[in-house]
C-alpha cells in the first residue's frame, strides 16, 4: 500500500532554548517558515531534528496521539543486528501503531536495511507503506523502484545529493532536510521534472549540491540546517554542543559562503524566493 503522504516533505530541525529543551514557540517559527514557502509535508524528530538528543519514544507518542499522518521508523542503533532481527523488529513495531509506517534507511548512524529485506517486508506488512532511504547509495534506487512489482509503497530519497536521480529512477518524492532553509529549491527542483523540464531539473540540481557543499558538508549535517536557517530569520537556538574555536570558524566561513551564494542569484535571505534559477 502506497502512501498519501506529499511528494516533497521537509525534515525540520528542533530549536531548543539556552538549557537544551525544546523550544516550541520557536518550533512554530520553523513550521511557518517552510509552509508559507509551498511546503505541504513536515518530518519532525528525525536526524534533522536531531533526536537522539531527546526521548524519542516520548516524542513518537505525542506526535502519534496529535494527529499525524505517519511514522518514519529508524533501525537500532549501537549494536549490530541481523535482517531478520530488524524485520522483527519493524514488524513489531508496525503492529502496536494504527499510522502508516515508513522505513528509515540511515546506515551511517543505524544497521542498514538490505534491499530484499525491505521489499519482503512491504509485502508482509501491512501498514509499512514506504521507505526514506538516506543511504546515499545510487545502486539502491533501480532495485526498490523495480520491486514495486509485487506490492506498492512509496519511496522517497533522503539523501538531497540524490533528489534528481531518484526521480529519474521513479521515486515519489524526498523527505528534504534542505527543504528546512531551502524549501524553496527543493520544491522548484521537484516540480521541474515533475514538469518535463529536465534541463532546469538538472541545474537545480547542480546549484543544490554547491549549496550542500558550501553549507552543510563541513558541519554535522543539522547544525548546517539550522545555521542556514537562522540566517533566514528563522531562530532555533544554540547547538547541542559547545562549539570549539575550530567548528566557529567553520561556521562562520559557512554563513559567508551561504550568503555569497544567495547573493550571487539576487536572492533576499530574509524574503520568499518566487524564481529560482
Amino acid at each position: 500500500m502506497k502512501s498519501d503522504l506529499p511528494s516533497v516533505l521537509a525534515a525540520v530541525c528542533t530549536p531548543i532554548d539556552d538549557n537544551g529543551r525544546p523550544d516550541f514557540a520557536a518550533f512554530d517559527q520553523v513550521i511557518d517558515f517552510v509552509l508559507d514557502r509551498g511546503i505541504e509535508g513536515i518530518v519532525v524528530s528525525g536526524a534533522t531534528g536531531e533526536y537522539p538528543h531527546f526521548d524519542t519514544l516520548q516524542l513518537t507518542r505525542e506526535v502519534a496521539n496529535s494527529g499525524c499522518d505517519g511514522l518514519l521508523l529508524p533501525m537500532p542503533h549501537y549494536f549490530r543486528y541481523t535482517q531478520e532481527d530488524l524485520a522483527a523488529f519493524c514488524e513489531a513495531v508496525c503492529a502496536s501503531v494504527s499510522l502508516p509506517c515508513l522505513l528509515y534507511n540511515l546506515p551511517v548512524f543505524t544497521n542498514p536495511i538490505e534491499v530484499p529485506t525491505a521489499i519482503r517486508m512491504f509485502e508482509t506488512i501491512p501498514n509499512l507503506v514506504g521507505m526514506k532511504d538516506s543511504s546515499g547509495q545510487v545502486e539502491n534506487l533501480v532495485p526498490l523502484a523495480a520491486g514495486r512489482k509485487k506490492s506498492e509503497y512509496s519511496l522517497f530519497v533522503g539523501d538531497d545529493n540524490l533528489l534528481l536521480r531518484g526521480l529519474q529512477a521513479g521515486w515519489d518524492g524526498v523527505v528534504s532536510g534542505m527543504a528546512c532553509f531551502v524549501p524553496e529549491l527543493i520544491l522548484a527542483l521537484q516540480r521541474s521534472y515533475r514538469d518535463g523540464d529536465r534541463k532546469k531539473a538538472s541545474s537545480l540540481q547542480a546549484m543544490l549540491a554547491e549549496l550542500i557543499q558550501k553549507v552543510v558538508a563541513g558541519l554535522p549535517t543539522p547544525w548546517g540546517v539550522r545555521l542556514g536557517l537562522a540566517m533566514r530569520g528563522v531562530r532555533n537556538g544554540p547547538m547541542h554542543l559547545p562549539l570549539s574555536q575550530a567548528r566557529q570558524q567553520q561556521v562562520e566561513a559557512a554563513r559567508t559562503q551561504f550568503s555569497d551564494w544567495a547573493s550571487a542569484r539576487s536572492l533576499q535571505l530574509d524574503g520568499i524566493w518566487k524564481t529560482i534559477a
